[in-house]
């Protein structure tokens, strides 16, 4: 139990009838001779009342599950699971398993740096870990007899295998887990491991602050940066089959962190419509078939700009098309493709420059960062190629804002751009778990809101779903993610407006009138298709 808490563990269990107060004072007496006890586990040396209701009503207190832990109920082999060190540095003993779960008792369901220990090396073996509170002195019971029996999972001959092995089991944890990004981050009294799934950070383990060096040293050491060096540094980890993954190092105030993008080499590039792309193919087709023309997408960072243009080219690949891509990083190998990675003696306008004299049809840019990438990719689309790019901005309007601020002309902008697409990536419900239930009022008063702001009528009898959380889903209740877009094509009326040097307020109202629809839109239909939840696209798009 948590010493911290000792006194108030000890009101509650007289004010439920528990202990007596009596039994309080012979507990804190008996604690004088012995102060590493905790107040719990002195109640149930002294016998002051049924073992199985005392450790019911203190895990109910600590918000946890109470259970007497024997070896009647122990149904698992500790170190098949944990090592025997492990057990003993955190007090726990798992007992059993099963459905992809397995229970684990500890002697302080407080400690969370202890059960975030536990939890990581579980989820690398594949299990969800659900915790329970026991007393500690039949945990200490229970290791004992296995001393000499138990060997431990990781390697024991040197402190830098085992920080080898707590590197790797954070890795693959994170691969397993579809993790697209690995946080590793000092902190004043700890390292915090998070993990980027479906676009949403969760903590899975905090590690003891001796570590922290060792680890900087093994993340330096297989992602080939300087040791020596306490500065900004990038790197590559090659050691996993099918993943290359981009290491990025930053000091902070408590010493340098660690990101570590997953990237799966070879993987399957998704269809445009799988992705979410709204419309029929027709429609897509005639937005995406133009020469002497630029497509934009536009969003955030981490919202899948880059699989929409690896979609798009790959819908557009053929042996009869010259198609190269001018990249920071490569990200996916694409047959056929004349791909370029930037380097630090390149850049994008210098590699566009050399690639215009490789007499392309179709040219990807990764980005438009500066107004020298933009000139020359309008020069390209405005000599016979088509541009395929992304830019860092809100909407699909506000990239014609953007193309002004970095300095090219109206008449260029006007001339070029055919095709404006934003996008978000929100999570997908997961179909394992969902619930499916009728819309409420407030939801429907919020998207008819919505529907009449742009003239558009949704059809609410369907139902929606909630999300629940399951084992396939990591108790989310979300699964993958999926895209919601808006595509602005740059119609006649369009180009005179921005000819015509007009805000983007007033070419959104020219737009609307030429059947644009704004992101807010496809989201509320991806709602009523049972893809996402309200309140996910609110998380998006602040839309109540």
């Amino acid at each position: 139990m948590d010493m911290r808490k000792r006194q108030p563990i000890g009101v509650e269990l007289v004010r439920r009838g528990i202990v007596t107060e009596r039994d309080i004072e012979n507990a804190l007496e008996y604690q004088k001779a012995h102060p590493d006890k905790k107040i719990g586990d002195i109640l149930y040396i002294l016998e002051t009342c049924e073992p199985n209701r005392l450790i019911d009503a203190i895990g109910d207190i600590v918000g946890t599950k109470g259970i007497v832990l024997n070896a009647r109920n122990i149904k698992v082999k500790l170190t098949d699971y944990i090592s025997l060190d492990v057990a003993k540095k955190n007090k726990a003993i798992p007992f059993d398993v099963g459905a992809g779960k397995i229970k684990v008792c500890f002697a302080n369901t407080v400690n969370n740096r202890a059960m975030d220990t536990v939890r990581l090396l579980l989820l690398n073996k594949g299990l969800v870990m659900d915790s329970y509170i026991t007393f500690e002195s039949d945990i200490d019971k229970i290791l004992k007899s296995l001393e000499g029996t138990a060997t431990s999972n990781l390697s024991t001959s040197g402190r830098n295998d085992t920080i080898t092995a707590l590197v790797d089991s954070i890795i693959k944890t994170g691969i397993e887990r579809r993790a697209s990004d690995i946080h590793i981050e000092p902190m004043q009294n700890n390292v915090r491991v998070r993990y980027r799934i479906d676009g949403e950070l969760f903590t899975a383990a905090t590690i003891d602050k001796e570590k922290q060096n060792q680890i900087v040293g093994r993340l330096k050491a297989i992602s080939n940066m300087h040791q020596e060096k306490q500065e900004s540094q990038d790197g590559r980890i090659l050691l996993y089959d099918d993943y290359n993954i981009r290491v990025s190092s930053q000091p902070n105030v408590y010493g340098e962190k660690f990101v570590l993008r997953l990237l799966k080499k070879n993987t399957n590039i998704k269809n445009i419509f799988e992705l979410g792309f709204p419309g029929t193919e027709e429609q897509f087709r005639r937005s995406i078939h133009k020469k002497n023309s630029i497509t934009i997408i536009a969003a955030p960072t981490g919202e899948g700009k880059t699989t929409s243009l690896y979609s798009i080219i790959d819908y557009l690949n053929s042996p009869e098309i010259n198609i190269t891509t001018i990249e920071d990083p490569v990200e996916i190998r694409i047959e056929g493709l004349n791909q370029i990675e930037i380097d630090n003696k390149s850049s994008f306008s210098s590699s566009l420059r050399t690639v215009l004299r490789q007499d392309p049809d179709v040219i990807l840019v990764g980005e438009i960062r500066d107004r020298e990438t933009g000139e020359i990719a309008i020069q390209a689309g405005q000599t016979g190629h088509y541009v395929l790019s992304t830019i860092h901005t809100i909407d699909s309007i506000e990239v014609i804002t953007r193309l002004r601020k970095m300095g090219l002309s109206d008449y260029d902008i006007a001339s070029t751009l055919a095709t404006s697409i934003s996008q978000r990536l929100v999570r997908r419900i997961c179909p394992e778990c969902k619930r499916e239930r009728p819309f409420n009022k407030e939801e429907k008063k919020i998207i008819e809101t919505i529907g009449k702001r742009y003239g558009v009528e949704f059809d609410l009898n369907a139902n929606t779903y909630d999300a629940v959380g399951c084992k396939h889903c990591n108790n989310t209740g979300y699964y993958d993610r999926i895209g919601i877009f808006e595509v602005l094509d740059i119609t006649d009326e369009i180009k005179e407006e921005i000819m015509n040097g007009k805000s983007s307020l007033e070419i959104r109202r020219e737009a609307l009138k030429q059947n644009y629809q704004p992101l807010v839109i496809d989201g509320i239909r991806k709602i009523i298709q049972g893809y996402t939840t309200l309140e996910e696209l609110n998380k998006k798009l602040l839309i109540y």
